[in-house]
């Protein structure tokens, strides 16, 4: 199954710069390098697929990036491609892409995908502008959950309704199934792919004591208890407001510490930090972002929460998470802001489509509380962000 980053990849193949896949662990990247390779060999290009997980390759590449040549078939007259998985691992990726650019990149073209943006942000430094283009895989979006699922009717409903063609789906009672499945368990393709409840648990715990594990241990951090009791408050809190000093009292840690933790669970796509929108500085003056998770399943994991959705004490948080993400599909995470007032009117989330205006969306549960009079202090001081409402069993929140 191709995933819809694959298209813009394979797309992106004829460019000089290069071409960087970043994004969680076990969201698909290694998969989506395959197909290209595949592609690319069925239409008789020169490649050579490279994992630095391999230490052997790895030290090679370390001794001097111009070794990846030892690796590939021939140097003829065309273009060859090189797809290496893992670039993070090299001691120095930045230097190794720059060589290659700068002295072989009418000859060489160079796929590379990192687990981690952690090393990539680090390590990627601005000597690569221009010569790159990076492109994030998250896991799987809810359209994409349908097609690993095999719900190919569902799928073309939820198009349907999303594209405007129908207003009510025959498939209705189907789809919200399926939503409700995809808030609990998440994207991850390999829990997608298990079709019993308790497998798919289990696959998430794996995620959670086995990946996110590595991605501490690679990006220094020791203290791996009091790591994960910060992940288990943030799953607690999403949507709320993120006080950090409560954290650091509660962890008993330094502000720096948090700052840090925060810092490499934002780096390695577990979760966003969303800011305040605000203009008018005195009134609106809340600088505590709110907390969303990258995959729902992982957030439901670390409170160890999968019960059904009409059951769930915090399933106006998940909707509000799910929104988030589904906006995250449309827009750069920059554009996405939420309204608070320090009196305590809000608005969950705020988007600048442009610099002039763009629209404001409220989520909430159960339809009867989304009543537009709460609003009205946003409504009227901001007529460009039109408010609109999301609802569970309300098409729009598909949309």
């Amino acid at each position: 199954m191709l995933r819809k980053k694959y298209h813009e990849l394979y797309a992106h193949l004829p460019s000089r710069e290069m071409t960087v896949l970043i994004g969680a662990r076990q969201t698909g990247k290694s998969t989506i390098l395959k197909q290209l390779a595949d592609a690319l060999t069925s239409s008789g290009e020169v490649i050579v697929m490279l994992n630095l997980e391999r230490k052997d390759i790895l030290l090679d590449l370390d001794q001097n990036p111009e070794n990846i040549f030892k690796y590939l078939p021939s140097r003829g007259e065309g273009r060859m491609f090189a797809l290496i998985d893992e670039i993070q691992y090299l001691s120095d990726p930045t230097n190794f892409l720059k060589l290659l650019y700068d002295e072989h990149a009418g000859q060489l073209k160079i796929v590379a995908t990192g687990s981690s943006a952690f090393y990539i942000d680090r390590q990627f430094k601005d000597s690569l502008a221009g010569r790159k283009k990076i492109f994030e895989l998250q896991t799987l979006d809810f359209e994409e959950f349908l097609t690993f699922r095999g719900e190919e009717s569902e799928l073309r409903e939820l198009l349907r309704l999303r594209s405007g063609e129908i207003e009510k789906s025959t498939a209705e009672a189907r789809l919200w199934a399926a939503f409700e499945t995809y808030l609990t368990y998440g994207g991850y393709p390999a829990v997608v792919l298990e079709n019993n409840p308790n497998h798919k648990i289990e696959r998430l715990q794996d995620l959670k004591d086995s990946f996110v594990k590595r991605d501490m241990l690679e990006s220094g951090i020791s203290d791996e208890t009091r790591f994960y009791r910060l992940m288990m408050l943030l799953a607690a809190q999403v949507g709320n407001l993120l006080n950090i000093n409560e954290l650091a009292n509660t962890l008993q840690l330094p502000r720096a510490t948090i700052d840090q933790f925060l810092y490499v669970l934002q780096k390695c796509f577990h979760i966003s930090l969303v800011r305040p929108f605000f203009q008018n500085l005195r009134k609106e003056l809340v600088k505590m972002p709110k907390p969303y998770f990258r995959d729902l399943g992982l957030r439901n994991s670390l409170v160890n929460y999968f019960a059904p959705m009409e059951q769930r004490a915090d399933k106006g948080a998940l909707l509000e998470n799910y929104v988030y993400r589904r906006l995250t599909e449309q827009y750069a995470q920059d554009q996405i802001k939420f309204w608070r007032t320090a009196d305590g009117n809000e608005v969950d989330f705020v988007v600048e489509e442009t610099a002039f205006g763009g629209k404001a969306i409220e989520t909430k549960f159960n339809p009867a509380e989304a009543t537009p009079n709460k609003y009205r202090k946003f409504t009227e001081a901001y007529p460009d962000f039109p408010l609109e409402f999301r609802s569970w069993g309300d098409g729009g929140l598909l949309l």
